[in-house]
């Protein structure tokens, strides 16, 4: 009887002879139902790590592109990162530009804005409602000087407001909690008691901005019956130095003010979510892990039905090693065809979906990188699922390898 045992096979070249690769495709087809199956699964895995990375992505670039570099805020002392509860005095407008040098200027408009800015309730009505549902948002009083300072700002549709009139970021119906259809050009919405227009929605590049709803600085005053300011944002010129303002906020004791630049700004929140994205990060790895285990299980019964056909392979002189790649081949271009429908699946479906936070709402970001760690995962799931149960059926001998059914 022509069979190999363990001794004959420890006594192999150590160059093995692999089995066709063939062979490993068309035992994908054998067993079209467990192929099936084990796609879908790993699809569904391959799925969440994607949206959960673009989420990662999505709130990292947000950040990341609403601070400028040489833009500066003035706000209150104390106020820390929290500019919807500071409050400056209105003339802090006309006295930063007077005493500090360097701030960029064209045609003889200096790019300061002054701001108001706040979280308060939203009244809006939705399609076949006749009273307005209330929910948290994010306005900004401003002047046309805010174009200047924020210089990603783009109108896409409609036009500046005026008095009784608003636009909105494209992103600020996802903070709202409703569609863009309850919240479009020609809507009416409700702030701070007052009916309020709809005449525009602008973009500002991916940044913050884009989710709150801007009208105009004397209007909201009016509303509130406030007349002091939440910020001064200002642009500096190039090589101009931030010290001077700083040095100028902190010798004006009597306005109680404090500076930042923008770009710093933004980077303490990213800071402060970053515990939500080490716990994001975490979700990732526990959706790999029950990949894991479930290419495990799947692994184990695809395997444990083709005891007797690897026995066979064994008999004929292919080694454990030449089993053992083969599966493992199985496996990866099982998963290899996984991660590329489920980049697929969520380059159509999930990119660009816009995600409400509590700082607003930003866009999911399936980009090169999240497709990277995505079809990496889905790798690892194909190439770590395959080597225990394949290394466990092998170790049977093959002459009970054979006789098994």
């Amino acid at each position: 009887m022509l069979l190999f045992d363990v001794s004959s096979e420890r006594s192999t070249n150590m160059f093995f002879r692999p089995l066709p690769w063939e062979y490993g495709v068309r035992n994908l087809f054998r067993r079209p139902l467990r192929t099936f199956l084990t796609f879908l699964g790993l699809t569904t895995v391959v799925l969440l790590v994607l949206v959960v990375v673009g989420f990662i992505r999505g709130l990292e670039k947000s950040l990341s592109v609403s601070g400028n570099s040489r833009t500066a805020l003035v706000f209150s002392l104390g106020m820390g990162e929290n500019l919807e509860y500071s409050s400056i005095p209105m003339r802090t407008n006309d006295l930063v530009p007077s005493s500090i040098q360097g701030i960029q200027e064209r045609y003889g408009a200096k790019y300061v804005s002054p701001e108001l800015y706040l979280g308060t309730q939203v009244g809006i009505q939705g399609a076949g409602q006749k009273e307005y549902q209330e929910t948290l948002g994010l306005v900004r009083g401003v002047t046309p000087k805010a174009c200047l300072v924020r210089q990603q700002f783009q109108l896409d549709q409609g036009r500046w407001p005026e008095s009784g009139e608003i636009i909105i970021g494209r992103l600020a119906a996802t903070k709202l909690g409703a569609t863009s259809d309850d919240v479009s050009i020609g809507d009416t919405i409700k702030l701070e008691s007052r009916d309020w227009k709809i005449v525009g929605v602008f973009s500002c590049g991916g940044a913050a901005f884009e989710s709150e709803i801007w009208c105009r600085l004397d209007e909201l005053q009016q509303a509130m019956k406030r007349q002091d300011l939440s910020i001064v944002a200002l642009t500096l010129e190039k090589g101009a130095n931030f010290s001077e303002l700083d040095l100028f906020c902190k010798q004006r004791l009597d306005l109680e003010l404090q500076t930042m630049p923008e770009a710093e700004y933004y980077a303490g929140l990213q800071r402060d979510y970053e515990p939500i994205r080490w716990l994001a990060w975490l979700v990732v790895l526990l959706v790999a892990g029950a990949g894991v285990f479930a290419g495990l299980n799947t692994m184990y019964g695809s395997v444990v039905g083709r005891i007797s056909e690897l026995s066979m392979l064994r008999t004929i002189g292919f080694v454990r090693r030449a089993v053992i790649v083969s599966l493992i081949q199985e496996a990866v271009l099982l998963s290899l065809a996984a991660s590329l429908s489920a980049s697929f699946i969520a380059l159509l479906l999930f990119n660009g979906s816009a995600v409400r936070f509590t700082m607003g709402a930003f866009q999911l970001e399936i980009d090169s990188t999240s497709i990277l760690i995505g079809c990496g995962v889905g790798l690892l799931l194909g190439f770590l699922g395959a080597i225990p149960p394949a290394i466990r059926a092998l170790k049977m001998p093959i002459v009970d390898g054979l006789r098994a059914v």
